[in-house]
């Protein structure tokens, strides 16, 4: 089975609507596809109902920012019931931050002769939700900067004009919301966290007492040998194991639905009991 557990639309970063999204997943193949858009599930009615349409098993998900010893990391919430009163609570939190943090995003970039870019990052965001990336999109279309590396290097981290620290849930809360809306709470890929082996295994042990499920193995830009490392972690702290491309449709993003690496440890996966 072809199975993508992490994709995105622009109901946050992404490109596409939900409805080509699930098209996309559809004509790659997918068998079971989830739609985690970070910090909401407003796309997830679109999704479902062309999910129905077109005949795919959707997943509802979300990918979630939370704080681990002063870092920002991403738990999805799997299999979620987006109807639950604690859950989306948990989100609104998160999503009254988001606009918190672009209109000083926007004030600091003001400060270094970016003028109105509050104004013009929302006619690159094509919903309400604005993200880093949005930022980063129109400071590469106002010919400031010519990709995103050098725009989150010169403008949007540490005490740069557009840098703006997370005030984000802590992890075990985020963990929580997803457990009281029915889901399971997976790390989301693990080795991009610029952290060495032993912190990320130190994340997984704190993560895992806090009731982690599962950890994200292979991924869109997984080789071979980093998805049997994650899969020993996986082991080791008795995680489940799942499987997602992380795709945006952004247009120098190389990731595409569907097309990852075979999981290896198929007994242990977070989708067995769907």
């Amino acid at each position: 089975m072809k199975i993508d557990l992490h994709n995105h639309s622009y109901y946050s970063d992404g490109v596409l609507s939900p409805t080509e999204v699930v098209n996309l997943a559809k004509q790659e193949g997918c068998d079971i596809f989830s739609l985690t858009d970070h910090d909401t599930t407003d796309g997830l009615l679109e999704a479902q109902k062309q999910a129905d349409e077109v005949g795919l098993k959707l997943v509802h998900g979300v990918e979630i920012s939370a704080m681990w010893s002063n870092m920002t990391i991403h738990i999805l919430g799997l299999n979620v019931d987006i109807n639950n009163p604690i859950f989306q609570a948990g989100l609104k939190q998160h999503q009254d931050f988001r606009q918190l943090r672009a209109e000083k995003m926007a004030r600091g970039l003001g400060g270094a002769g970016v003028f109105s870019a509050l104004e013009k990052v929302k006619v690159v965001a094509k919903k309400g939700m604005i993200t880093r990336t949005h930022f980063a999109q129109m400071l590469i279309q106002e010919g400031v900067c010519k990709d995103m590396r050098s725009v989150f290097k010169r403008f949007l981290t540490g005490k740069k004009p557009g840098g703006v620290g997370g005030q984000w849930a802590q992890f075990d809360e985020v963990i929580g919301w997803i457990h009281a809306a029915g889901g399971k709470a997976v790390l989301a890929h693990p080795l991009r966290y610029r952290m060495t082996n032993t912190k990320i295994k130190r994340l997984l042990s704190h993560l895992s007492g806090a009731g982690l499920d599962g950890v994200e193995v292979v991924t869109g830009s997984s080789s071979k040998d980093e998805i049997t490392l994650v899969s020993q972690w996986a082991t080791q702290f008795d995680l489940l194991v799942s499987s997602g491309s992380d795709y945006h449709g952004w247009p120098n993003q190389r990731t595409r639905i569907g097309r990852l690496h075979d999981m290896p440890n198929v007994n242990q996966t977070v989708w067995k009991d769907w």
